[in-house]
């Protein structure tokens, strides 16, 4: 299995690792834990090193599942999580209203104020069920509170050992060249798709030059670039896309039509069209690895099994070409 640099680390990870937002159920319908838990076990035993979750995920739910899941293989795999999104005060900036499992509403508040950041890794440390986060990030920047202050907290969670690296998600240029200013800020994890390139302008040059390794979330556009979200479909309960301006009809059919197009080379290399995107995905310029969502033990089998795929130069800039002809409303 390839294994990659992440930053400037010591820490070296698969092209692919397990996305653990979905097994939170928040903002996804639910969740299954029994499938959840299997689907991580599977994931390792396929050689996949990385799982990336955090506290926001079901509120707590998904780095319980993690901990779970890892309870005697922890030294198989690296663990990250993050800090910085607030369920449980009111404090920081306002960054939106939802509603729990139990249909009550909760407001959700960026804060990466010093002491929150610290309460808040020693929370995941007891969900996680370990006494060390191989890589703790910064969900999202907070206008309230400094990049300084928020560093300085990081730093102080390195020195004592409670985590082994430091990374960022969200961030701007401008704000992880800040941060790095400060501590040595190994990753960022941002948004990243065959539909949503917006970072190769600035951040992924940026993360080059200055040995930053790159994140990409949402690698699926959240499941519209399996070639399973028709005009039709409906999506259920709370889950967050029937609202995402991605998902709109106009957008579902023109990704489908690119799908059409990248079709016979996933059939060339007996692939689903997930898997194709996959590959694509992780061989694109400055992009370490990519995060896989993953539920249950059949989407690991095909989320990782996209590692076997090897495309040529020539495939790659086919299918590239493809996804620059296809411009979305968004």
């Amino acid at each position: 299995m390839e294994l990659r640099k992440l930053g400037d680390s010591e820490i070296k990870i698969t092209p692919l690792i397990f996305g653990a937002w979905a097994i939170g159920g928040f903002k996804w319908g639910g969740t299954d834990r029994e499938a959840a838990v299997a689907a991580i076990k599977k994931a390792i035993d396929m050689g996949i090193n990385g799982i990336d979750t955090a506290p926001i995920y079901g509120f707590g739910l998904s780095e319980e599942i993690v901990g779970e899941a890892i309870n005697g293989i922890r030294d198989k795999v690296y663990v990250f999580t993050k800090c910085g999104l607030r369920w449980d005060l009111e404090k920081g900036e306002f960054f939106y209203e939802t509603r729990d499992e139990n249909g009550r509403t909760v407001r959700i508040y960026r804060y990466s104020g010093k002491e929150g950041i610290i309460f808040e890794c020693e929370e995941s440390l007891k969900r996680l069920k370990t006494d060390y986060i191989d890589l703790y990030q910064v969900h999202w920047p907070d206008s309230t509170t400094t990049i300084e202050e928020t560093m300085e907290a990081l730093d102080k969670l390195l020195k004592e050992g409670k985590i082994r690296a430091a990374g960022v998600s969200n961030y701007s240029v401008q704000q992880l060249d800040k941060a790095r200013s400060v501590i040595d800020i190994i990753s960022n994890q941002v948004p990243y798709s065959m539909v949503n390139r917006g970072i190769e302008a600035d951040m992924v040059p940026y993360c080059i030059k200055n040995d930053v390794g790159i994140l990409a979330y949402s690698p699926l556009q959240r499941g519209l670039l399996t070639g399973k979200i028709t005009p039709e479909y409906q999506f259920k309960g709370d889950d967050h896309r029937k609202d995402n301006p991605f998902f709109t009809k106009e957008n579902r059919i023109k990704v489908l039509e690119l799908l059409e197009k990248i079709r016979p080379i996933a059939e060339d290399h007996n692939a689903t069209l997930a898997q194709l995107v996959l590959a694509w995905t992780v061989r694109r310029p400055g992009i370490t690895a990519a995060l896989a969502g993953t539920r249950n033990p059949s989407q690991a089998e095909e989320n990782f099994s996209a590692l076997e795929i090897e495309l040529s130069e020539d495939e790659m800039e086919e299918i590239t070409r493809y996804a620059d002809e296809t411009k979305l409303d968004v």
